[in-house]
């Protein structure tokens, strides 16, 4: 069975990392290439980066950024915001990504799934799902789609999602523990990885959600300070999670 992976998210904003509490409220938190580099050191397993605009403001992510991310990093890195079609995905995967993050794009048009996968193939097709009070979002959490997470998960795995990357509006940037029956219900419903997002605040949260999840998000526990990841690794072994050596 694979490792549990520790996976620092990037949300972009005008070229600059952001993070906000509940999607609001954006703060500045630095470079996201300068932000990469730290946690690739510090041990990350992959990185996530997510523009946050893209999608609100119709255009597509940030080729010329996913160009520099790739040139520095080794670890692989998943980009998404505003990836509307195959021809998207493809750009961002040819600038350097290793896997493309969807979701709006995805509830307005399911299909766009198996489009992604048949071409890039499924491991490098990850499906995002925002999730308030049971049900998935799109628009970067500001409009309803009625859908329950749990359904759209299950419909992301048949149309051939490799990942699903399951965030919980209500927890995130809380920092008071991700929602382990969201998570477990989704993981419990579909065979695909479930990368839990939403609510780090300490050793503990990260250690609960790898015990339903394969996967843990970090934003907030990180951001104010990135070598924060090497010390969480360590405190994560002697609560008993394995983890590969860091490089």
């Amino acid at each position: 069975m694979p490792l549990p992976r520790l996976i620092p998210c990037l949300d972009v904003a005008g070229g600059r990392v952001v993070k906000g509490v509940r999607f609001q409220d954006l703060r500045d938190m630095g470079d996201p290439v300068e932000l990469g580099a730290a946690y690739s050191d510090a041990g990350a397993d992959e990185l996530v980066y997510l523009d946050v605009k893209a999608t609100l403001e119709g255009r597509q992510a940030l080729l010329a950024l996913v160009a520099r991310v790739a040139e520095r990093l080794a670890i692989p890195f998943t980009v998404g915001g505003g990836v509307r079609s195959v021809a998207d995905g493809a750009a961002l995967l040819r600038a350097g990504a290793d896997k493309i993050s969807v979701n709006t794009a995805a509830l307005e048009r399911p299909p766009l799934i198996s489009e992604l996968a048949n071409l890039l193939g499924s491991q490098a097709v990850v499906v995002a799902i925002d999730v308030s009070e049971g049900k998935a979002m799109s628009r970067a959490g500001t409009k309803p789609t009625g859908r329950r997470a749990v359904d759209w998960a299950v419909e992301a795995e048949q149309r051939g999602a490799g990942e699903i990357l399951l965030t919980s509006m209500a927890a995130d940037g809380m920092r008071a523990g991700y929602d382990l029956e969201l998570t477990a219900a989704v993981a419990a419903a579909v065979s695909l990885p479930v990368i839990a997002s939403g609510g780090a605040g300490s050793a503990r949260h990260v250690a609960d959600a790898l015990g339903v999840a394969q996967a843990a998000l970090l934003a907030s526990i990180l951001h104010e300070r990135p070598d924060r990841l090497a010390s969480l690794r360590q405190e994560l072994c002697g609560l008993g999670v394995p983890l590969r050596d860091a490089a």
